[in-house]
């Protein structure tokens, strides 16, 4: 499953984790997340999120 990150807060989504303090359940992607789900450290929307490149370092 892909990592997802927050550009403005760096904050990065990672399903295998998951958010259980805001109700995302650890194995949930990213794309299962509702659309109203916001960043948990700066609040920004889902769609302003970026998909990690698994090739960057």
């Amino acid at each position: 499953m892909d990592k997802y990150f927050c550009n403005p807060c760096g904050y990065t989504y990672d399903p295998e984790k998951g958010d259980p303090e805001h109700g995302i359940a650890p194995g949930t992607p990213f794309e299962a997340i509702p659309d109203d789900w916001t960043c948990p450290i700066c609040g920004i929307t889902k769609d302003m999120f970026m998909k990690v490149d698994p090739n960057h370092v």
